[in-house]
């Protein structure tokens, strides 16, 4: 997101309580797990990564799950799942709502485990399955997934952030065992690009930040990289305004949001504006790009599986 974007939108401060006590119940069970799986967005792969869980886990092995790649570029979760290999981090695509790469969660899952529970069983303990804990912030899916695992509804789940808050332990098959978290937001977002990248995808609280602000600035990044879409979405006709608030007010009489004397609903049209992109209706879009670095050489180094990505 460029400085034009950013300049806009005040940075977000979140931190509420029960945050807090959910980084202090994720430490205190760390030792009772042999792998973090962490999932992130396929959309925002790096805005979703909370460096605060990065931080207290570090020294596990780790797994990320890009979740809803189902709403993501395709190509660009390709080159997500390249650098993360490139790091020497395992990392799988999937899409918990339709159960898309299940399979190899767990198997990678295992694989990751598996030192650890070979030594606990040399060294006399009784074989156990796999221990992992689930980690994420709010609305990146975790129930949706641990629901798909285990085949029923075991967690309360709804489409808003941090309704996951108690730690449960679920049982997936025989050989693995999840323990899944509160999900955990970081106090500040130093790059207000993050803010507004966790707002678009809904793992902020939409109470906290101005509506109307937050979709101009939506639309402003769609109008860069997927003009087209929104022509096609809502029967728009070229030359498309050069912002997203002109933009916001155009869609809004398209779609008859309009009040007495014939103003635009300002507050209806941002509504289907942010509904539709999080449903996935204005195309498959990834709003991070891949970090500087993590060259093919040092794939090459950490991972001779790397080739799969070229």
């Amino acid at each position: 997101m460029d400085k034009e974007e950013k300049r806009e939108l005040p940075r977000l401060n979140w931190f509420p309580g029960h945050m807090r006590k959910a980084q202090r119940l994720i430490e205190e069970n760390l030792k009772l797990v042999d792998v973090i799986i962490e999932l992130l967005d396929a959309r925002i792969p790096a805005s979703s990564a909370n460096p605060l869980l990065a931080k207290i886990t570090e020294g596990k092995p780790r797994l990320i799950a890009l979740n809803k790649s189902d709403l993501a570029d395709p190509a660009m979760t390709k080159k997500w799942l390249c650098y993360f290999h490139a790091q020497g981090v395992r990392a799988v695509a999937i899409d918990a709502n339709k159960g898309k790469g299940m399979k190899q969660l767990v198997a990678e899952t295992e694989d990751l485990a598996r030192p650890r529970t070979e030594r606990f069983a040399k060294n006399g303990g009784r074989p156990r399955a796999a221990r992992c804990m689930i980690l994420g912030i709010p609305n990146v899916g975790k129930s949706s997934l641990i629901n798909r695992l285990a085949g029923a509804a075991r967690t309360k789940t709804a489409n808003m952030p941090g309704v996951t808050r108690a730690k449960q332990w679920i049982k997936i098959g025989r050989n693995l065992d999840l323990l899944d978290m509160p999900g955990v937001l970081w106090p500040k977002f130093e790059d207000s690009s993050v803010g507004l990248k966790l707002a678009f995808t809904g793992a902020i609280n939409d109470e906290i930040y101005d509506h109307e602000q937050v979709v101009g600035l939506l639309l402003d990044v769609l109008l860069r990289d997927a003009p087209k879409r929104l022509i096609e979405r809502f029967k728009l006709s070229e030359p498309l305004p050069s912002q997203g608030h002109g933009l916001l007010k155009l869609i809004g009489r398209k779609r008859g949001c309009l009040v007495k004397g014939g103003e635009v609903d300002m507050d209806k049209a941002q509504r289907i504006v942010m509904a539709e992109f999080r449903s996935g209706k204005l195309g498959h879009v990834t709003l991070d790009q891949i970090p500087r670095g993590g060259t093919k050489k040092d794939a090459n180094e950490k991972d001779n599986t790397i080739h799969r990505c070229e």
